[in-house]
């Protein structure tokens, strides 16, 4: 049967969204029901992937010099199925993990920012992207006075699991990178979630959020440039969540420097 093409096929080049695939009688083509086939079974293996702990520790001290090695830790979920079924339990530590963090060194001013890295529903986005997303935040937070706690690395967790990590450190800011949820064309999409005074029982209203963070979307630079925007904010201001506004958009209007580039999108 004769493929019959999309009039629209020339904006394919401008996005990853599924337009335009054309027409064979009233089905898609064979190629793109292929293509279909195939991100679908690259998001449902991003799910299930496992985290290879030792690696990101490695490629984590590579872009942490003089910091402490990544501290490996679990959520209260024992295995991949259960963090499936189980949402709650991947949003605290287990038991063993959440004694190791409450026996560690507290100094006498807490922390301003501690950095927790989450697998989440993508390990495959944490292990391409937490390294470098953590290089471009270090090389700005470094012109400043950030004092950051020890990275933590949360196997089968969740996004709120950093306000237990983030109260037991006695850091004053939370910044989590999690792998999110796989889409059709983004199995690798890197989430940062930013909560003021972190502490266990918040909910999603006190937190910023950074999405699609990988090479195809919101490049590191750019995702960096807003995290830090926001960071400085949320400690001149004490708050995060629904109180503390992403301004980075009208700052560029007003002519503020952000070094090399920043996406206006």
């Amino acid at each position: 049967m004769t493929v019959i093409s999309n009039p629209w096929q020339a904006l394919r080049s401008l996005t990853a969204a599924r337009i335009a695939l054309g027409r064979s009688g009233i089905s898609l083509p064979t190629a793109p029901q292929l293509d279909f086939q195939l991100d679908h079974a690259r998001a449902r293996d991003a799910v299930h992937l496992p985290l290879d702990t030792a690696s990101l520790v490695q490629a984590l001290g590579d872009v942490l010099p003089g910091h402490p090695d990544a501290l490996p830790l679990a959520s209260a979920a024992p295995d991949r199925s259960t963090y499936l079924q189980r949402p709650d339990l991947g949003r605290r530590l287990n038991t063993a993990s959440h004694n190791q963090l409450a026996a560690l060194y507290q100094p006498v001013c807490p922390y301003d920012l501690a950095l927790v890295v989450v697998d989440g529903l993508s390990a495959l986005a944490i292990a391409q992207n937490a390294p470098p997303f953590i290089h471009a935040l270090l090389q700005r937070l470094e012109t400043e006075d950030w004092s950051i706690a020890p990275t933590t690395i949360v196997s089968q967790g969740r996004v709120a699991v950093g306000d237990e990590v983030g109260q037991l450190l006695g850091a004053k800011a939370v910044v989590v990178l999690v792998g999110e949820r796989p889409g059709l064309s983004a199995p690798d999409s890197m989430g940062l979630y930013l909560t003021w005074a972190p502490q266990v029982g918040l909910t999603d209203a006190a937190r910023n959020c950074i999405s699609n963070v990988r090479p195809e979307g919101l490049s590191y630079f750019d995702a960096a440039y807003k995290l830090h925007m926001l960071l400085r904010e949320s400690r001149k201001r004490q708050l995060s969540g629904v109180d503390l506004k992403d301004e980075t958009v009208e700052m560029l209007e007003a002519g503020a420097p952000v070094g090399r580039r920043f996406l206006l999108a």
